[in-house]
């Protein structure tokens, strides 16, 4: 008789730079299906931005002297909606923290500005985020232990080129071929 064991995705540790995945039965209302960027991670707690969900705003709908643009925007999470946050790769124009290899976070707002009215930019090289995820102390820790997440390394690639429907399923099989049969589980497996 042979047994069946399904293999669990490779253990990484969560911090700044790294994905946290929904898993695939995860109905939390705020993060079902969802990917996260994390951007801090420390004993004080944890902060990062749900990649794949937009909204149907756009930047010039928040700022004035923007109101030409069409910049997107994504919810970023459900912790202080009205801020605005970026994620992008233009260290050179807009500054910010580097937190993985090519994906700064933060900066200049009124670099932003100028770099936008001066269209110096690629559409994929830019996210902009109302509110944030947070978690407080441990807190992320312990949902990482209860499976509420898997941890992922970002690239670019998932951060900027991809649309918001394909991040989930992109960002499950980055954790290679064998781990792709989670992106095909319906998020009920009792309505199936």
């Amino acid at each position: 008789m042979n047994d069946f064991t399904l293999k669990e995705p490779p253990q990484i540790p969560p911090a700044a730079g790294k994905l946290l995945i929904a898993h695939p039965f995860l109905k939390d209302s705020h993060f079902t299906r969802t990917v996260v960027l994390l951007c801090e991670h420390s004993d004080e707690g944890s902060l990062g931005f749900v990649l794949n969900q937009d909204t149907d705003l756009l930047l010039g709908d928040i700022l004035v002297e923007l109101a030409s643009s069409t910049e997107k925007i994504y919810q970023g999470g459900p912790v202080q909606p009205e801020t605005l946050h970026m994620i992008h790769r233009l260290p050179h124009q807009l500054k910010g923290k580097e937190i993985g290899e090519g994906i700064f976070w933060g900066g200049s707002f009124d670099e932003l500005t100028e770099t936008i009215l001066m269209h110096q930019y690629q559409a994929d090289s830019l996210k902009l985020f109302l509110g944030y995820s947070g978690w407080a102390s441990r807190q992320l820790e312990e949902e990482l232990k209860q499976g509420a997440w898997l941890v992922a390394h970002a690239t670019p690639e998932i951060v900027f080129g991809t649309s918001p429907l394909d991040v989930w399923q992109r960002s499950i099989t980055s954790l290679g071929n064998e781990y792709r049969y989670l992106s095909q589980l319906p998020i009920d497996p009792q309505l199936n």
